[in-house]
């Protein structure tokens, strides 16, 4: 979903930097996306130094959306919930984006934005979900608090429903297809979601200056299935 963000911002003449954990996937993404106006950073999301150091080299920002997952052990049924692999995924699902908005704030516009992505998860969770559910939920009252505590920086989230992305590779492996397919068939708009549909929601809600404090839902129904 951050990719497909930064290739829409990138198109519509934006200078943008992304970062994340990988080098690797950062030089995949510079490849693809290939504009002088996209810069690289790595960075880890749950290593506050990492945080302070990519805003400072970064300068001034306009907007920041923090889309970072890790769901490889984020699903597990709670009897059997190692408490390692629950903090991890708090780690970098809530806390990460914590510490971005406490280092980011002072680079930010004023009439600037912070979007933080949580899911479905925290609306419609399934078993094993807890943690996630959790972590998804706890994004909409830190949106709210901050949102107050930062003004007028504007901070907000989008909550996608299921969308196309690698993450699935991860979730449903080969059964990916046919967990897709059967979701698409439940949803009132009859398919999966696209990064791109995601990237829109994020840049409308980068762009809505009377938009604070509240939960953006691009989930094509899910909520209502």
């Amino acid at each position: 979903m951050g990719l497909g963000l930064a290739r829409l911002l990138l198109a519509q003449g934006a200078t943008v930097t992304i970062a994340g954990r990988s080098a690797d996937r950062l030089a995949a993404a510079a490849q693809d996306l290939a504009r002088e106006s996209l810069r690289t950073a790595q960075a880890d999301i749950t290593r506050e130094d990492d945080v302070r150091r990519l805003v400072e080299r970064t300068g001034a920002l306009d907007h920041v959306v923090v889309t970072a997952v890790d769901a490889t052990d984020a699903y597990h049924p709670i009897d059997g919930f190692p408490l390692a692999h629950a903090r991890a995924a708090l780690d970098v699902k809530l806390l990460g984006p914590w510490l971005v908005a406490k280092h980011a704030a002072p680079h930010v516009a004023p009439d600037g934005s912070i979007t933080f992505t949580s899911g479905i998860a925290a609306y419609r969770p399934g078993p094993g979900a807890s943690v996630l559910a959790a972590a998804n939920g706890a994004l909409g009252a830190l949106a709210r608090a901050l949102a107050v505590e930062l003004a007028p920086i504007r901070v907000n989230v989008v909550s996608p429903g299921w969308v196309d992305t690698p993450v699935w590779d991860v979730l449903a492996g080969p059964a990916k297809a046919e967990r897709l397919a059967a979701m698409a068939d439940r949803l009132p708009v009859g398919r999966i979601g696209t990064p791109e549909d995601i990237a829109e929601a994020f840049v409308a809600v980068q762009r809505n200056r009377f938009m604070t404090g509240a939960v953006l839902h691009v989930d094509g129904g899910h909520r209502l299935v």
